[in-house]
């Protein structure tokens, strides 16, 4: 009986030691974290945030966590944190990383669900932007018009969408990378309709006269329509000497 008792004692003590490590552990790496966010230490706070959700697990936390990983480029580390699946029911904060990270890792068909899932929960310019952008690349022209024409009709003169592809950087009207857009879309729906798109292009480089990725997809669509007269010219002679 004594022997009992004294066992019981001592898993007493020992679970009343671990209690307090584990409380101590947790302020001090909550204090880390905080520390480490005043300094700007992203790692540090990554750090921090892994070791409290591994002491304390937290799906807040653990969305901070993604963020902060998707923040500083590390989009993998982010979605295997927090998953692809479309979870309706997920932290506004959640389902953005997922999207950013998602689209940033080149996965437009599952980026597409969390986009949607933000336009749903608040309608947005630039996130119609981006499912424009996402569902001309899977294909689904009527979704990508629906959000183009959602564009065109709530953007303002003072709504501007950066673009990265040149050195320097440099900044259009939204209304014109929407108008842009939909000459891709209209190229994408039918590919004779090469006219259109460019007139709608056009239409983008009156709006925005330094839109260099506008001009340069105008050119490669100007050069296909000339090698699709080629094409018919040749094709019409072989028939005439047939």
């Amino acid at each position: 009986m004594m022997k009992k008792t004294t066992f019981v004692f001592l898993l007493l003590c020992a679970s009343t030691v671990f209690s307090q490590s584990k409380k101590e552990l947790t302020e001090h790496y909550q204090a880390f974290y905080e520390q480490m966010k005043i300094q700007g230490d992203v790692r540090g706070v990554i750090n921090a945030l892994t070791h409290l959700n591994v002491l304390e697990p937290n799906q807040k936390r653990t969305d901070t966590l993604a963020y902060f990983y998707s923040n500083s480029g590390q989009h993998v580390q982010a979605v295997n944190l927090l998953g692809t699946e479309k979870d309706t029911k997920a932290s506004n904060l959640a389902v953005e990383v997922k999207a950013r990270a998602l689209k940033a890792l080149n996965q437009p068909q599952l980026a597409v669900q969390q986009f949607d899932i933000m336009f749903s929960r608040q309608p947005d310019i630039y996130v119609a932007y981006d499912l424009v952008d996402l569902n001309l690349q899977i294909g689904k022209i009527v979704e990508a018009q629906t959000y183009i024409n959602y564009g065109l009709e709530n953007a303002q003169e003072k709504d501007m969408l950066p673009f990265y592809e040149a050195n320097p950087p440099y900044q259009v009207p939204l209304k014109a990378a929407f108008k842009y857009q939909e000459g891709l879309l209209k190229y994408n729906e039918n590919k004779a309709n090469v006219d259109q798109a460019i007139n709608l292009i056009d239409e983008a480089i009156v709006m925005a006269p330094n839109f260099k990725l506008a001009k340069q997809i105008r050119e490669l669509l100007l050069n296909q329509k000339e090698l699709n007269l080629q094409e018919k010219t040749k094709a019409s002679t072989s028939q005439d000497k047939q």
